[in-house]
């Protein structure tokens, strides 16, 4: 028998009491970006909340409902789960995809993470997702719909981006996103972000950037 270790990039849902006005904020989401989780692993956070087993397996059933699949639970006690519900998992890195109320700790210059950059000089096709979470990414070609590129410095398309784009997901707020030709579906940096309908339309089909302006996202023009 062999085993191996595998590391994968999830989403952290971290839900807010009262559940069914968080659960709107959810639904609020969906309809702006339908196919935001399909086929994404996702976290749950339950540090804020002091539900039952009950409740969590009913909050699970109601994510599933939305097509949100859980992987795993975080921030509860052993004794609150059920064999039947999801396990509980420790000893993953902040990697922040969704809007943060604040930033990350500052980081000592001895733990900063190395720094590099990737280069892929064909397109990325629908269902790819690219993660580089140690510095930027370049790419020579196009982003198809329903593709993902996250990384850990700046994102440089020299196509169209028709997918998702998150830059700056260790904390790096000073990461921007370039593309020759924007029809994202969403762009985030450091874990704000905007999907298709915050984006300008008089923007849409031009060459463009985006960066942090404080807690807000700026997107203009390149020409």
């Amino acid at each position: 028998m062999r085993f191996r270790g595998r590391s994968y990039v999830a989403y952290v849902l971290a839900p807010q009491v009262p559940i069914v006005e968080w659960l709107e904020d959810v639904d609020a989401t969906l309809s702006k970006s339908p196919g935001f989780f399909t086929a994404k692993p996702v976290m749950l956070d339950l540090s804020a909340t002091s539900l039952s087993a009950s409740a969590i397996r009913h909050l699970i059933t109601s994510l599933s409902d939305r097509s949100i699949r859980v992987l795993g639970l975080e921030g509860v006690e052993q004794s609150a789960l059920a064999p039947d519900l999801p396990p509980l998992l420790s000893g993953g890195r902040d990697c922040a995809l969704m809007p943060v109320n604040s930033k990350p700790a500052v980081v000592e210059e001895k733990e900063k993470p190395k720094t590099g950059s990737l280069l892929l000089e064909s397109p990325v096709r629908s269902g790819q997702s690219i993660v580089f979470a140690d510095g930027d990414i370049t790419i020579l070609g196009s982003v198809g719909s329903g593709a993902e590129i996250v990384a850990g410095g700046s994102i440089h398309i020299y196509g169209a981006l028709r997918g998702r784009a998150m830059a700056g997901v260790n904390g790096n707020a000073s990461a921007r996103i370039f593309c020759n030709k924007i029809e994202a579906e969403l762009l985030a940096i450091d874990g704000f972000y905007q999907t298709a309908e915050d984006i300008d339309l008089n923007l849409r089909g031009r060459p463009a950037q985006a960066w942090l302006e404080g807690n807000a996202m700026k997107i203009t023009a390149l020409s």
